[in-house]
C-alpha cells in the first residue's frame, strides 16, 4: 500500500504518488467513464488517492469527464484529495472568442476559473488549487487576491503553484495569508533542471515536497531514438535482478523519488496494468551509487 505524505507541515496529507488526469481523452478505448471508474478503483486498492487535473486538460474537457465519473459513485469523490490547476487560456472550440492563447491569473480570473472547476468535478471543494504557469502581467498581490478569497470561502483547502522559479515563487507567498504548499515541476532523468536551478533546494527550506509532472520525460525515457535513453535502458538492465526485476519506468520513479526533496511522481498513464506496475515503484529504495548511476547514464558523463 503507498503511503501518505504531508505536502508541508500545515498542508494537505497525499499519497505518494499522483494520478494525473491530462491524456485522459487522448484514447478513444479509455476515454470512457466505466474505464475511468475501474482505474479510479485500482488506484484506491493501491493506495493513490491524490488525482491531479487542470483546467485546460482536454482542451477543458478532462474536468468535467472526471466531475462525470465521480458522480457515479456516491461518496467516492471524498475518497480522493483533488489537484486542479487554472491560468492557461488557449483559442480552441471550449472558447472560441479568444485569439491568442495567453496566460491570465488576475484574482477575478482565478476565483471564475475555481468556481467552474468546482461545476464540473462536482464537488463543493478542492484539495488543492494550483497557478498553472506565471502570469507576467499580473502582479503577485493581484494573485494572490485571488487565492486568498478561495481559501477564506473554502472553496479551497490549499494553494500552491506550478512551474514557478525560486523568485516567483518567493514574491507570490510572500503575499499569502495562508502560505503555498508546492511547487508543481518538470522533474525526470531526462529534465534534471530542479537539481541545479534552486527549486528543489527550496522546497527543502520550506520544507514543502514539489510535484512532479512528467516523470517519464513525456515518453523520450523510453525512445530509441534518444542516446540517454539507451544508455538508461542498459543501466537499468544491470541493475533490474538487484531490484526485483524492475523496469525501467520503475527506476526512473524511483530515482525522483529519493530525491531528499521527496517529490511526488505524476502517473500519466491510461493503461490499468502499467498504473499497478508504476505503483511498485514505491517500495524501490534506490542505493546511493545506483542514484549515481543512473544520473551517469543520463548525463553521459561521470559527476563533476
Amino acid at each position: 500500500m503507498i503511503s501518505r505524505v504531508s505536502l508541508s507541515p500545515n498542508g494537505p496529507a497525499f499519497s505518494r504518488l499522483v494520478y494525473g488526469t491530462w491524456r485522459f481523452l487522448d484514447d478513444a478505448t479509455t476515454s470512457n467513464s466505466a474505464d475511468l471508474l475501474k482505474r479510479l478503483h485500482a488506484c484506491l486498492d493501491l493506495g493513490i488517492t491524490t488525482l491531479d487535473t487542470a483546467e485546460i486538460y482536454g482542451l477543458y474537457r478532462v474536468e468535467e469527464f472526471l466531475g462525470q465519473t465521480l458522480r457515479l459513485e456516491p461518496g467516492l469523490r471524498e475518497k480522493f484529495e483533488i489537484v486542479t490547476k487554472s491560468g492557461i487560456y488557449v483559442p480552441c472550440d471550449f472558447h472560441p472568442d479568444r485569439k491568442v492563447a495567453h496566460y491570465n491569473t488576475t484574482a477575478a480570473r482565478i476565483v471564475k476559473s475555481a468556481e467552474k472547476s468546482l461545476r464540473l468535478l462536482g464537488t463543493d471543494y478542492i484539495d488543492l488549487l494550483l497557478v498553472h504557469r506565471p502570469d507576467w502581467l499580473t502582479s503577485a498581490d493581484e494573485t494572490a487576491e485571488g487565492l486568498n478569497k478561495l481559501l477564506k470561502e473554502g472553496k479551497i483547502r490549499s494553494a500552491g503553484v506550478s512551474n514557478y522559479n525560486v523568485h516567483q515563487f518567493d514574491l507570490l507567498n510572500s503575499r499569502m495569508d495562508q502560505p503555498l504548499v508546492t511547487n508543481q515541476i518538470e522533474f525526470s532523468l531526462l529534465h534534471m533542471d530542479p537539481i541545479y536551478d534552486g527549486t528543489a533546494d527550496q522546497c527543502q527550506k520550506l520544507r514543502i515536497k514539489p510535484m512532479a509532472w512528467s516523470p517519464l520525460a513525456k515518453g523520450a525515457l523510453m525512445d530509441p531514438a534518444v542516446p540517454a535513453a539507451g544508455r538508461l535502458k542498459a543501466k537499468a538492465q544491470e541493475l533490474s535482478a538487484k531490484y526485483g526485476g524492475a523496469t525501467l519506468d520503475q527506476l526512473a520513479y524511483a530515482w525522483i523519488m529519493a530525491h531528499p526533496s521527496q517529490p511526488l511522481p505524476i502517473i500519466g498513464t491510461n493503461k490499468l496494468e502499467r498504473l499497478i506496475a508504476t505503483a511498485k515503484s514505491a517500495d524501490i529504495v534506490l542505493e546511493r551509487e545506483d542514484w549515481y548511476g543512473l544520473w551517469e547514464a543520463a548525463q553521459g558523463c561521470s559527476i563533476p
